[in-house]
């Protein structure tokens, strides 16, 4: 696959969603999408959202894995085996996530693998705890 066929995964990280989305890398449609927003994690959402006391984060590890094993079966589904993370410009700066954020990162990426499509790039988001990619 030409570097302008390679479908390139994007990730948008707040402290209340988590959305990874996939795009086709010659014309940036988007061809495969999971949500921490999805109607599936509303009632968790809710019930994070009215907790005493309150929590800053509205989605955990469990959750990305969730997202990432839905996103792995929607591209395994439209025959996508290969993927890219993209970086915005490939700056080092973006692989700062704070901890918080890396260890869920990392464990959504580790359930794409496990559908059965290689990402490219996720070794530089696993933390040092985190097993080797198989």
């Amino acid at each position: 696959m030409s570097a302008a066929e390679a479908h390139l995964l994007r990730l948008a990280v707040s402290c209340r969603k988590l959305t990874a989305h996939v795009t086709a890398g010659a014309t940036d449609t988007i061809v495969a999408m999971a949500s921490s927003g999805e109607h599936e994690f509303a009632s968790a959402a809710r019930a994070r959202l009215y907790r005493y006391p309150r929590s800053r984060l509205f989605w955990d590890e469990r959750v990305a894995v969730r997202v990432g094993e839905k996103l792995g079966a929607r591209l395994r589904q439209i025959g996508v085996s290969d993927i890219s993370l993209h970086l915005e410009d490939g700056d080092p700066e973006h692989l700062s996530f704070p901890l918080h954020y890396r260890r869920p990162i990392a464990s959504m990426l580790r359930s794409v693998e496990g559908a059965g499509v290689r990402v490219v790039g996720a070794d530089e988001l696993r933390c040092d705890r985190d097993p080797p990619a198989a």
